[in-house]
C-alpha cells in the first residue's frame, strides 16, 4: 500500500489546523464571530450561545484529528532521522559498534523531545514498525482517522505475528474493503482500551500458534502475589486460568450487588473487596488441619481447570490478627453473612469446537478467547455459574436462545448479553453481568418488549439515559443501540465481531464430494446426515445440525 507523501501529509495537517483555528474563533472568540462560521456542525442559527457550544465541540473533534496527524508527522520525522543517521554513520564493523550507533540516535531524540531515553527508544521502534510493516495503520494515522493510542495498540498486538497475519489484522480493522471487515463503529470511534480488547480477540483467533499450546505454557506461571502498600493497605493479586478468574470476579460482584440497599454506604468496589476478604479468611481456614484439607481441594481444582490465563487484583483494609480463623474488620464494615448467589458467565462455543472436531477458541464473557478444551470442560462439568451458548457454523453468530415474549425473559436477557457484550454506551467497559435490561422506546409510548427495542446499559448509563438528554437509537436482533447526545450528535456502539468458524477437514471433504455420513457420536448420528449433492467448500447446508443443536 502506498502511503501519502510528506508534502501531502503536511498539506492535510495545515488544512486541519486551519479548521481548528476557525472553530476556536467561533467557539471562544469575540462575541458574534461565530456567525461567520465555515459551515461545520452547528454554525449559524438563531441561538448564538448554542452556536458557540457547537463550535467548541467541533473544535474538540478537529483537535483530535490534528493530534493524530501531528503524531503521524512525528513518526515520519523519527523514522527519517533514524534512517539518515545510520546512513551518515560509518558502517559498523562489530555488533558493539552497531549498538553504540543506535544508542546515539536514541539519546539525540530523547534530548530534542525532552523525554526519557526509554520513551525515545519506544518511539523509534514504533515508528519503524509503522513505516515498514503496518502501512494501513500508518496511513490512517496520517489521515487523522485513528489516534496515536490506536496506532500503538496495533503495533503492540501485531508484534511477533507473521507478516501475512499482521497485514490481515490491520486490514480487518482499518480497511473497509477487506474480505471480512470488522463490524460496528470504525476503529477510530472506539476508545483505545476497547479497541485493544477487540484487536486482542482477533489476534487470539488467528495467532499462528494454537491457544491450547500457548496456554499450556502460561498456566505454569499461575501464582498469588502479595505487595505491601501505603497507609496500612496491601495488594493481593492472583494470576489464574481465565475461567477461574472470571468465575471469582463475577461471584464477588454478584455477592456485592446482593448486599446493596438503601442503608448501605459502601461502594460496589469496597463491598467486592470486603466479600473477598471475608470468604478467604473465614471459609475453612480456622485450624491448621482444615487449612491443609482446603489446600488439597484447591490444588485439585487448579489441576483440573482450563488453560487460559488472566489476572485479577484486589485491595482491602481487612487484616488477620494472628489467631487462626479470627477476622478483624475495619470499623463500619459488616462481617456478617455473605450472600453467594450464582454468577452466570456466558461461554460462547463454536459448535464443532464443542464436539471436539476443531480447536477453535471459545469466548468467555468479560474476558475474551479461551481454549476449546476449557470450554468443553466447563460444559462437561455442568458448572452452574457458566451458561453455554453455541454459535452457528454458517456465520459464527450465536444460535437462538429462546423465543420473545411479553415480559423480558431470562432468555431475552441472555440474548442481550450476547448481542451487546457490555454496556452499549460508547467507551464503557462495564461487563454485561452488571447491566440492566431497558426499553429503548417505553412501553407507555408504544414500545414493544422485543430484542430490537431493548438495551442493557450499566447502572451509570441507565441513570444517564433517564435523567439527562442522552437517548439511545434503534437496535436490532444483532446490533446494539447507538446514542444521541443532548447536542444532537450521534455516536455508534461497538458490535460483536463474529467470524465464520473453522470447519473440520473431514466435513469439508464430505461436502466437496457430496457424501452423506455421520459426523457426530452414534446416539445422534441419525439426525446429522449431510445432504446429497456436491457443494462448494464454503457452502454450508442449513440442515447440517441436529435438532438439539438448533434448539440451543
Amino acid at each position: 500500500m502506498e502511503n501519502m507523501s510528506a508534502d501531502e501529509a503536511v498539506e492535510a495537517f495545515m488544512a486541519s489546523a486551519a479548521a481548528l483555528a476557525d472553530c476556536v474563533r467561533r467557539g471562544v472568540g469575540s462575541a458574534g464571530s461565530w456567525v461567520q462560521g465555515s459551515g461545520l456542525h452547528g454554525s449559524g442559527g438563531p441561538d448564538p450561545l448554542r452556536g458557540q457550544a457547537d463550535a467548541c465541540l467541533d473544535g474538540l473533534a478537529v483537535s483530535a484529528r490534528v493530534d493524530a496527524m501531528l503524531a503521524g508527522l512525528r513518526v515520519r520525522l523519527a523514522a527519517g532521522f533514524a534512517d539518515k543517521s545510520m546512513a551518515l554513520a560509518a558502517p559498523a564493523r562489530t555488533p558493539g559498534e552497531h549498538t553504540a550507533q543506535e544508542m546515539g540516535v536514541v539519546s539525540e531524540v530523547a534530548c530534542v523531545l525532552t523525554v526519557s531515553e526509554r520513551s525515545a527508544s519506544a518511539l523509534l521502534a514504533q515508528s519503524r514498525e509503522l513505516t515498514t510493516t503496518l502501512p494501513i495503520t500508518y496511513e490512517a494515522l496520517q489521515e487523522g482517522s485513528i489516534s496515536w493510542q490506536h496506532a500503538r495498540v496495533m503495533v503492540d498486538e501485531a508484534a511477533n505475528l507473521d507478516p501475512g497475519v499482521a497485514a490481515a489484522l490491520e486490514a480487518h480493522f482499518l480497511d473497509p474493503d477487506a474480505p471480512n471487515p470488522a463490524q460496528g463503529c470504525p476503529a477510530g470511534e472506539m476508545v483505545p482500551s476497547r479497541f485493544r480488547h477487540k484487536v486482542r480477540i482477533w489476534r487470539e483467533r488467528h495467532h499462528p500458534v494454537s491457544i491450547e499450546k500457548r496456554h499450556a505454557k502460561s498456566v505454569l506461571d499461575r501464582r498469588l502475589e502479595y505487595a505491601p502498600d501505603r497507609d496500612g493497605m496491601a495488594w493481593l493479586s492472583a494470576y489464574l486460568p481465565a475461567d477461574q478468574a472470571a468465575g471469582i470476579w463475577n461471584r464477588m460482584t454478584a455477592a456485592a450487588r446482593a448486599l446493596q440497599g438503601p442503608t448501605e454506604t459502601r461502594t460496589i468496589t469496597q463491598m467486592r473487596a470486603d466479600v473477598a476478604a471475608k470468604l478467604l479468611l473465614s471459609a475453612g481456614f480456622a485450624t491448621s488441619s482444615s487449612m491443609n484439607g482446603s489446600a488439597d481441594q484447591t490444588s485439585g481444582s487448579s489441576a483440573s481447570a482450563g488453560t487460559a490465563s488472566t489476572s485479577t487484583s484486589t485491595s482491602t483494609s481487612t487484616s488477620h490478627d494472628g489467631v487462626a480463623g479470627r477476622l478483624r474488620v475495619p470499623e463500619g464494615v459488616d462481617a456478617g453473612r455473605v450472600p453467594t448467589p450464582a454468577a452466570q458467565v456466558l461461554v460462547t462455543v463454536p459448535v464443532f469446537a464443542l464436539m471436539g472436531l476443531t480447536d477453535e477458541p471459545a469466548l468467555l464473557d468479560g474476558y475474551g478467547p479461551i481454549p476449546a478444551s476449557m470450554a468443553r470442560e466447563l460444559v462437561e462439568d455442568g458448572a452452574s455459574s457458566f451458561h453455554r451458548v453455541l454459535t452457528d457454523p454458517r456465520d459464527g453468530a450465536p444460535l437462538e436462545i429462546g423465543r420473545e415474549s411479553y415480559r423480558v425473559t431470562k432468555a431475552q436477557r441472555l440474548w442481550l448479553r450476547l448481542r451487546d457484550g457490555k454496556c452499549p454506551f460508547p467507551g464503557c467497559s462495564n461487563q454485561s453481568l452488571d447491566n440492566e435490561a431497558d426499553h429503548i422506546l417505553a412501553w407507555a409510548d408504544g414500545g414493544t418488549t422485543g430484542i430490537s427495542n431493548l438495551g442493557q446499559p450499566c447502572p451509570k448509563h441507565h441513570r444517564l439515559r433517564h435523567t439527562t438528554g442522552w437517548t439511545p437509537t434503534g437496535a436490532s436482533i444483532d446490533k446494539p443501540p447507538g446514542w444521541i447526545s443532548p447536542n444532537g450528535r450521534h455516536y455508534r456502539s461497538e458490535h460483536q465481531d463474529w467470524e465464520p468458524p473453522q470447519w473440520p477437514p473431514q466435513i469439508l471433504d464430505q461436502l466437496r464430494h457430496g457424501e452423506r455420513g455421520p459426523v457426530m457420536s452414534e446416539d445422534i448420528q441419525s439426525e446429522c446426515l449431510l445432504p446429497a449433492g456436491p457443494l462448494s467448500e464454503d457452502a454450508v447446508p442449513k440442515d447440517l445440525l441436529p435438532e438439539w443443536v438448533r434448539q440451543h
